[in-house]
């Protein structure tokens, strides 16, 4: 379980897909999108297949390259303003009801214990922050849309924030922090997140995919496995609430 923190910044870096939600967040982007008509069925149907072999096997970086480029395009000539609104929409329609309880409760006691909780994903920006902002997170760092006057251009403002990259990010951030790497944490499904792992003294691996499990076994790394049915339990909690509350 997280530590108290000390006199130095102690911050949580958590990857979104597949650690904070069940999921890819990109598939809910093309659903958000479709539902605005912004996208037609043949990608939305891309988007779900990709989304089913994410959950069973864990990422795919082809087929996620392939998610990300097609969503790139559909951002191209819409506006920051836009791209944040439906990503808004999205989470409160798709995102919030796919939320791991566990690994939110996670976070959440990273930050009663006055740590910073950093979202990092390879995920838009633009979705990230609304996701952090939504949970109550420290902050977010994500991939970055490269935007003229405050219009998106389709193209990405540097490089998809994965893997090394991902790593290298949350050494920048917690440089300026002036976190102590090794008492900072970090959480992810992934092998693509070894370097962000191996980056901190302290991470959890969250249902691992086949080649991350094999590699945290083998360093005796704590492993965090969680159930579809605890998200469900989730869900009617939220439908019991709102019942009673609107019988007050």
């Amino acid at each position: 379980m997280p530590e108290a923190p000390t006199a130095s910044a102690i911050v949580a870096y958590f990857d979104v897909d597949n650690t904070l939600l069940r999921g890819a967040s990109i598939y809910h982007l093309g659903r958000g999108a479709f539902r605005r008509r912004m996208l037609g069925f043949r990608d939305l149907a891309r988007f779900g297949w990709q989304q089913l072999r994410f959950i069973a096997v864990g990422e795919n970086r082809e087929h996620m390259a392939s998610a990300r480029e097609r969503a790139l395009e559909l951002a191209g000539g819409r506006s920051e303003a836009e791209l944040t609104q439906l990503a808004e929409e999205v989470y409160d329609r798709y995102i919030e009801p796919k939320l791991w309880p566990e690994t939110v409760d996670l976070a959440r006691e990273h930050l009663s214990k006055g740590h910073e909780v950093w979202l990092v994903t390879a995920t838009p920006v633009h979705i990230a922050r609304v996701i952090a902002t939504r949970l109550g997170l420290t902050g977010a760092l994500g991939t970055e849309i490269e935007a003229v006057d405050g219009v998106l251009t389709g193209r990405l403002n540097g490089q998809v924030l994965h893997g090394e990259l991902k790593a290298s990010a949350a050494r920048d951030l917690a440089a300026r922090l002036g976190a102590d790497l090794a008492d900072c944490w970090a959480y992810s499904d992934s092998r693509n997140d070894i370097p962000l792992l191996n980056l901190v003294g302290n991470r959890v691996v969250v249902n691992p995919d086949a080649a991350l499990e094999r590699y945290a076994d083998a360093r005796g790394w704590a492993t965090l496995r969680l159930r579809p049915a605890s998200i469900r339990e989730a869900q009617r909690r939220v439908r019991r609430e709102a019942r009673a509350a609107r019988r007050r």
